[in-house]
């Protein structure tokens, strides 16, 4: 597998966020350029005018979007030039920037699907913007994935240099996470997790603990029996298929036994569980990887940022971390395929 480069999607993401920043920081960044080739889904001139205000040089070559294909070019950006985006930019949410962004999604996953890109990287969207556009079906890119995929079981796993985690439920109320909670909720991340750190990380024998939802695991019904009627029975079920899993472990507990090297990936119950220690200890370089699909799709760990969209402040580190795990991943898919 020495020297293959595969081709890397790219969305632009919100226009009118710092989507194109980050993407033009990533793609000037040496250390990225050099190990694949690029297909951009969005706006050149909005990109070009971006690396010009940054003072960097892109180059590449411009596409209409509905002549994709491969190309023997670096860096091809496919034009939306249909979208006509007003002179002064919305800060913030809108339907121009839903309608934009899911224009590059849309197209992107088509292009994976068929094999035009080896793996897609996703910049970020704004959910209010494509409410505002129509798209109100999809809470977010994992949802229009999968529903576009046609995949039923999908789960969000963030990897940071010192964690893993996947998520058993994503974008919903904590309210309605009692409604949601179901053993096949519990199970499906343990299984997708174990089948990823076969495959992806190179964990032969992968070691899985999975989070409790109740405060102290719910210390034996005294806090709520989710933990004895949900999440052991799935444990249970993800032993009975070979899966070195154990738990649930209390909330405040199971990050510290991740971090002493107890496991190789957490399932946490819900977001902010599973979140909030990701973004603590690697707030600029956590990815989100989605599990269960049959393409490769990365995205940095952080929103739109619509407040300092267009100042040049926007941190693309996450952004880099992104693309070069989508590169890792799909060098290591390609092996596979040469192996087997």
């Amino acid at each position: 597998m020495d020297g293959y480069r595969p081709t890397i999607g790219v969305t632009m993401g919100d226009p009118c966020g710092i989507g194109a920043e980050v993407v033009v920081k990533a793609l000037t960044s040496p250390e990225v350029r050099e190990r694949a080739r690029f297909v951009v889904f969005g706006l050149s001139e909005q990109l070009a005018y971006t690396a010009d205000a940054l003072e960097v040089d892109l180059r590449f070559h411009r596409e209409h979007h509905e002549d994709i294909r491969k190309y023997p070019h670096d860096v091809v950006v496919l034009d939306y030039d249909e979208i006509s985006m007003p002179a002064r930019m919305p800060r913030g949410a809108s339907r121009v920037g839903g309608e934009a962004s899911m224009a590059f999604c849309l197209d992107a996953i088509e292009a994976a699907k068929v094999g035009l890109v080896d793996a897609l990287v996703t910049a970020p969207i704004s959910k209010t913007s494509w409410h505002l556009a129509g798209h109100r079906k999809y809470a977010g890119h994992t949802e229009l994935l999968a529903h576009k995929c046609g995949v039923r079981h999908v789960a969000m796993m963030f990897v940071a240099p010192q964690l893993k985690v996947v998520l058993a439920t994503r974008h919903v109320s904590i309210a309605s996470i009692r409604d949601l909670f179901t053993i096949g909720c519990v199970f499906d991340p343990i299984d997708l997790a174990d089948q990823a750190l076969r495959e992806w990380f190179g964990c032969e024998k992968p070691r899985i603990l999975v989070a409790a939802l109740n405060p102290h695991a719910g210390e034996e019904g005294t806090f709520g029996d989710e933990e004895s009627r949900v999440i052991a029975p799935a444990i249970l079920m993800a032993k009975e298929a070979g899966i070195n899993v154990e738990g649930p472990f209390p909330g405040d507990t199971i990050f510290q036994k991740a971090l002493n090297g107890h496991c190789d990936c957490v399932v946490a119950m819900y977001h902010d569980q599973g979140l909030i220690p990701v973004k603590l200890l690697a707030w600029k370089e956590a990815v989100n990887v989605t599990l269960g699909l049959p393409i490769l799709r990365t995205s940095p760990d952080h929103g739109t940022a619509f407040d300092i969209a267009g100042k040049g402040k926007a941190d693309p580190t996450s952004m880099i971390a992104a693309t070069n795990l989508a590169i890792d991943l799909a060098i290591q898919r390609q092996a596979l395929k040469e192996g087997g």
